[in-house]
Parts: structure tokens; C-alpha cells; sequence
């Protein structure tokens, strides 16, 4: 589970390397704009939501609050990959030695 906890810490380094870029070079509404004009852009966008419903899914399956898991779902909804790298590296931390605790959450 060490691994995991890795992978997550790089990957909320990655985010916020990435978001800090994102908002301190460029313009969220005019690039986002771009974007949508774009049928890729689309594509990728509607790909991304995917995603993050599905990631979503996992955290209400797993935490035991239901306004726990709307305030997780909320965050990824807004800040994206971001909130489930700093999800995996929070719980994975939380569960060094269980990897069923770390899946399966209030199920385990």
C-alpha cells in the first residue's frame, strides 16, 4: 500500500503544479471557451466527467458519512483529479497495512 500512498502524493504534487500553471498562465473562461469549440475538447471533457463520476462512485460506496461523501463528491466535481489524489493519499496513508480497508471502506 506504500506504493499507492506514493503515486497519490505525486499526483496532488502534479495537480497543483499543473493548476497553478493553468491559472496563473492562462484564462479559464477564454481557454475553457476554446475548448468547447473544439469536438475533441468535447470529447475530452466528456471523458474527464466520466471519470470523475466513477471515481465519485467509489468514494460514496466507501465512506461511512453521507455528508462526508457529498463534500467529496462536491470537491471532485470542481477541482477534479486533484481531490481524488489528495482521496488516495489520505486513505492510503490512513491504511499502509490494509489494502481491503483502503477499497472497501466502510464495507471492510
Amino acid at each position: 500500500m506504500k506504493w499507492v500512498f506514493v503515486f497519490g502524493i505525486l499526483g496532488t504534487l502534479a495537480m497543483s503544479g499543473a493548476l497553478i500553471h493553468g491559472f496563473t498562465a492562462g484564462s479559464f473562461f477564454e481557454d475553457g471557451g476554446e475548448l468547447m469549440r473544439n469536438p475533441w475538447g468535447i470529447v475530452s471533457l466528456v471523458d474527464l466527467y466520466v471519470g470523475f463520476s466513477l471515481f465519485s462512485l467509489w468514494i460514496v460506496y466507501r465512506e461511512p458519512k453521507p455528508l462526508v461523501s457529498v463534500l467529496w463528491v462536491i470537491a471532485m466535481m470542481i477541482f477534479g483529479f486533484f481531490t481524488a489524489s489528495v482521496y488516495i493519499t489520505y486513505h492510503s496513508y490512513r491504511h499502509l497495512d490494509n489494502a481491503k480497508a483502503f477499497v472497501l471502506g466502510k464495507h471492510y
